[in-house]
């Protein structure tokens, strides 16, 4: 669609989003023997699923993806091939070292690989990217890693089957 067609205003809603999985727009790329080896265990380890993503809002050229994460559920290492930022609407993440908050966020460029773990409450978190087609390729590690990430996930289900979503709060300014 030309630049000159576009819609120049648009309501989208929430309600509406289709789930990431279903509308199309990430691809899965890249060798992950590793990954596939342990895929049995993994499988068996997400009958409570930890997250849950949709897509409020794409076009061509744009998309926003909406990510709820359960407590403690931890993001593996990924890259996409396009620049991404992130904002945290609620509860938390811990990057690394870094915790971010409802109000904080995080820019990744395009192939740069990054991970995180939700904090106590979860996390709600919005992705936004300048393109409506976008890859995830994940980081592949040993076995016993992944292996232990499924033990995490499998130990998470107790938690996650009746969590709710953290309540958006905005954090107070000084």
């Amino acid at each position: 669609m030309a630049e000159d067609q576009r819609p120049r205003f648009e309501i989208f809603r929430g309600a509406d989003a289709p789930a990431l999985d279903a509308c199309d727009c990430m691809t899965y790329e890249g060798e992950t023997p590793n990954l596939l080896a342990a895929q049995p265990r993994l499988q068996d380890a997400m009958q409570v699923r930890g997250e849950y993503a949709d897509v409020p809002y794409r076009r061509e050229d744009m998309s926003l993806a909406r990510l709820w994460v359960k407590s403690g559920f931890p993001l593996p290492l990924h890259t996409h091939d396009c620049d991404c930022l992130y904002y945290v609407v609620a509860g938390s993440i811990r990057m690394g070292t870094q915790e971010l908050v409802a109000g904080d966020g995080f820019f990744v460029g395009a192939e740069v690989p990054y991970a995180y773990t939700a904090g106590p409450q979860g996390a709600e978190v919005l992705e936004f990217r300048r393109t409506d087609r976008f890859n995830i390729r994940v980081k592949d590690k040993p076995v016993a890693a992944w292996e232990k990430l499924a033990d995490t996930l499998r130990e998470g289900h107790a938690r996650w089957i009746d969590e709710a979503p953290p309540v958006r709060r905005m954090p107070e300014k000084a």
